[in-house]
């Protein structure tokens, strides 16, 4: 947490103990939640905190580049503390959301670069299915 706060400082952004609270369930969760989700595991410890709050401070995350925002269709926004790109595994039923911890894609953003001559940023790859609890 001490790395959030210095990086908070360092880009001048203010540190509130809701903000430190949000970052803690995403660092703290394998589940890649949703800003809902998010809002009711804090209410409770923080009754007066506002789902605007959330979605404010996930804008922010992402901006500052310290989550991934994953959109796993029609508008629906899951959120993930790993901020580096990694694959994921989407279910179509239950929308679960899984990190793929392979490594079967390391070299794609390079073998992408050299066969389009760009210069890749950012990319996010999932993989949507049917998870073996739907199944």
């Amino acid at each position: 947490m001490e790395n959030l706060i210095k990086f908070l400082k360092e880009s001048n952004c203010k540190i509130t103990p809701q903000r430190i609270a949000i970052y803690n369930i995403l660092k703290e969760s394998n589940d890649h939640p949703n800003a809902e989700a998010i809002y009711k595991k804090l209410e409770p410890t923080y009754p007066t905190i506002s789902l605007a709050t959330i979605y404010k401070s996930l804008e922010l995350f992402d901006q500052l580049g310290l989550i991934q925002v994953i959109n796993i269709g029609e508008n629906s926004f899951r959120y993930d503390c790993k901020a580096y790109s990694h694959p994921h595994l989407i279910c179509s039923i239950c929308h679960k959301v899984e990190d793929l911890n392979v490594d079967y894609f390391k070299d794609l953003t390079e073998t992408v670069e050299t066969a389009t001559n760009y210069k890749i940023s950012k990319q996010q790859l999932s993989f949507y299915g049917v998870c073996p609890q739907c199944r």
